[in-house]
């Protein structure tokens, strides 16, 4: 099973933030493989289907972002043998790319940190690119709105990477 677990904050106000990149990319894969995201499990929103032969569950956690690991943590109790891929918003990479990495630190990522504290390091990320506004403070910055115009080009270009990757 392929588990992909966007990270982002619940509610309005943070919908298409940067540090919720995470969330609109799920959102696309839910969109791109027909797999509704409708399901209140494991301290998200899930989704679960079939890419294939491949059983994929989509998870966007409803714990906001610092407390992201307590939902990975359900889905991995659950799901023990999962390969789980963690998308993520990453202000250290330039807008725009794409990164993939196998498992690592957590880095200065709240949401990854989190992730890490529940269930170590041994987990998947894509990385999205969402560059940095050094005139503004970071906080501010990764909670401040995103041109959809400028960003929708990025998340498709995640899902087709994810697509070429893991499918």
């Amino acid at each position: 099973m392929l588990v992909f677990v966007g990270l982002g904050n619940p509610t309005n106000e943070y919908a298409h933030t940067y540090h919720n990149i995470g969330f609109d990319v799920v959102d696309a894969l839910s969109r791109e493989f027909n797999i509704p995201i409708s399901q209140k499990k494991f301290k998200g929103l899930v989704g679960q289907g079939f890419v294939g032969e491949e059983k994929v569950l989509l998870v966007k956690p409803q714990t906001y972002m610092n407390n992201s690991g307590e939902c990975v943590a359900e889905v991995k109790r659950k799901f023990a043998d999962a390969r789980i891929v963690v998308i993520v918003d990453d202000i250290d990479l330039p807008k725009g790319n794409i990164r993939y990495r196998e498992h690592g630190s957590a880095g200065t990522h709240n949401g990854l940190r989190s992730i890490v504290s529940f269930v170590g390091q041994e987990f998947e990320r894509i990385k999205v690119g969402i560059g940095r506004d050094v005139t503004m403070d970071l906080a501010d910055y990764v909670l401040s709105k995103y041109d959809e115009k400028e960003f929708q080009p990025i998340i498709e270009k995640a899902v087709e990477e994810i697509k070429e990757r893991f499918f």
